[in-house]
């Protein structure tokens, strides 16, 4: 696959002598849905700003489908649309305003903005407020009209940090499902995100920032496969029996309908199932006590104990 995004050896040391990136590589394939993951402080916000222009990097080399980011900064910044975490619009300016004057600043005229304008502010569910001050809208509104902002000048990479942070889960699922409508027709999307489900639902590959170093760079599906211990809620609409045999998995009965079950990595869920099943035990339901790739987060920062994992 053409690579959509290039990282080399980028390196960044604030004048105070903060050394924020600490030589970093990174791919990012055309195409692709992408995390970009780390806790605060890791650099991703450093490493996005050099991306867009907004920072300049102290040594290496930055390449967006081809182009040099430091030879061709403004062709780079038109094939990118960034929706920072922090709101930076003008509270006093109506929505639309917003969206048609971002489209200015690349060389977009009014009528084509105000055209495109219309059918973002119509897919972000903000057409009816369109005259409305920025400063009226709530806090998931604003979200919406950062994405639609970044979308105007309709870029060939997005870049979202914590695009939905602070938001709703119903307005959280409405924008998830847009982003994976706006991959499917192509679009490179690069995601940084603390809602660690919201990244595993989303993104098919992951890198993994910590303290300015790049500590992982894999598939999804791949960093998922070292977690070997998983713990799921059993429930049953039938009371339980007294007496379950288990010889190959953990339990714990949390009430007369519903078991806590620790699985390692060489039992599956099947397994453990039919175990039940030939005890008279129909399990009716199955939900998981945590997210696997919080988990595996915290291991590879050193913020749990790594005996969880193979």
């Amino acid at each position: 696959m053409p690579v959509a995004l290039s990282i080399q050896n980028l390196t960044k040391t604030y004048s105070n002598n903060l050394v924020a990136l600490k030589g970093i590589n990174l791919n990012v394939e055309q195409g692709d849905f992408f995390a970009l993951l780390g806790s605060n402080g890791a650099g991703k916000t450093t490493a996005i700003g050099i991306i867009c222009g907004l920072l300049n990097k102290t040594s290496g080399s930055v390449e967006v489908l081809g182009i040099n980011q430091g030879d061709q900064a403004n062709e780079v910044k038109r094939l990118i649309g960034l929706m920072p975490q922090e709101f930076n619009f003008n509270p006093f300016e109506p929505i639309e305003e917003i969206l048609i004057n971002q489209a200015g600043y690349h060389g977009i005229t009014r009528t084509d903005a105000k055209k495109q304008a219309e059918i973002l502010l119509k897919k972000m569910q903000l057409w009816d407020k369109r005259s409305n001050i920025a400063k009226s809208l709530s806090g998931g509104m604003k979200r919406r009209l950062m994405l639609a902002r970044a979308l105007i000048h309709q870029p060939q990479i997005l870049i979202l940090d914590e695009p939905t942070a602070g938001v709703d889960v119903e307005i959280r699922r409405s924008m998830w499902a847009y982003l994976k409508e706006l991959n499917a027709n192509g679009m490179t999307i690069i995601l940084t995100t603390h809602y660690l489900e919201e990244a595993e639902s989303l993104c098919r590959n992951i890198a993994i920032l910590n303290e300015g170093a790049m500590i992982e760079q894999t598939s999804m599906k791949k960093l998922l496969s070292k977690a070997n211990q998983q713990v799921l809620i059993l429930e049953n609409s039938k009371k339980l029996p007294q007496e379950i045999t288990a010889n190959n998995f953990n339990y714990e009965r949390l009430d007369d309908y519903s078991l806590q079950v620790i699985l390692g990595s060489e039992v599956s869920i099947t397994e453990v199932l039919q175990v039940l099943s030939g005890q008279g035990i129909d399990i009716n339901h199955i939900r998981s006590t945590q997210n696997r790739l919080e988990t595996l987060f915290l291991c590879l920062t050193n913020k749990t104990n790594k005996k969880d994992f193979s």
